[in-house]
């Protein structure tokens, strides 16, 4: 069905999909799954140059051996707010995490990133986020650094001095300035090596292509930043009926 569990024939059928080159849409619509199903369970098991099918089968079945029986939801127990399903929630986290680490975040950084964006408030405390994702303040803190280093989060003091790590609408527009800086300072140490290597010989010019290129794409990216900032602060329509 296409809600449950992957059976090891369809983790096959993955693996020969993967090895043929087609796409994880492709692989999912022979196997009447979401895409998300199939993009999960390849980044879960070692990407698509490494899954193989067995090992991917007997490591979910030992993740669902070492898994805890859900506790039963007691009564006022806290839900999902906005009436939002459980399940549907969870697995979308899972989908922007595998998204965010073929951009190449570490995992744990990725889930750090995934908590702040799907909370309603846009940030979370330390202590927070380790409850959330049941791991030790020195692994928030580790994926904490990192993501500020990359202008994805800032920190905040909230009115009890606790401090926060924010996600808000202009931090999206902060770390892209950030990207084009960097992207910058690639042209520019590109251009430095062509004086060094000999102007008109074949590393100089494949240098300065480089530059040009990189100083395209970097003047592109901070203008068009620019002039969709405006979007990161509109409030979007009704949905349509």
């Amino acid at each position: 069905m296409p809600g449950g569990r992957l059976t090891q024939q369809e983790r096959q059928q993955i693996a020969l999909g993967l090895a043929d080159g087609l796409a994880y849409a492709e692989i999912a619509r022979r196997l009447d799954r979401p895409t998300s199903t199939v993009t999960r369970e390849v980044m879960r098991n070692g990407g698509p140059t490494a899954y193989r099918a067995d090992l991917a089968h007997r490591a979910t079945e030992h993740r669902a051996h070492r898994r805890r029986p859900a506790a039963p939801r007691r009564a006022g127990a806290a839900t999902e707010p906005h009436g939002r399903d459980t399940e549907a929630v969870r697995g979308y986290e899972e989908l922007l995490t595998t998204v965010f680490m073929q951009s190449g975040l570490p995992r744990m950084t990725a889930r750090v990133l995934v908590c702040l964006y799907t909370t309603d408030a846009g940030s979370l405390t330390a202590a927070e986020l380790v409850r959330r994702l049941q791991v030790s303040p020195a692994t928030v803190s580790k994926a904490i650094a990192f993501l500020e280093s990359q202008g994805l989060v800032r920190r905040e003091r909230d009115e009890r001095r606790r401090e926060r790590y924010v996600v808000d609408d202009d931090v999206m527009y902060q770390s892209t300035m950030a990207s084009a800086r960097a992207t910058a300072q690639l042209g520019e140490t590109a251009r430095q090596g062509v004086a060094v290597l000999g102007p008109g010989t074949p590393a100089a010019e494949r240098l300065e292509n480089i530059a040009r290129f990189v100083d395209f794409v970097s003047e592109s990216i901070a203008r068009a930043a620019e002039q969709a900032r405006a979007v990161l602060h509109t409030k979007p329509g009704p949905p349509n009926p």
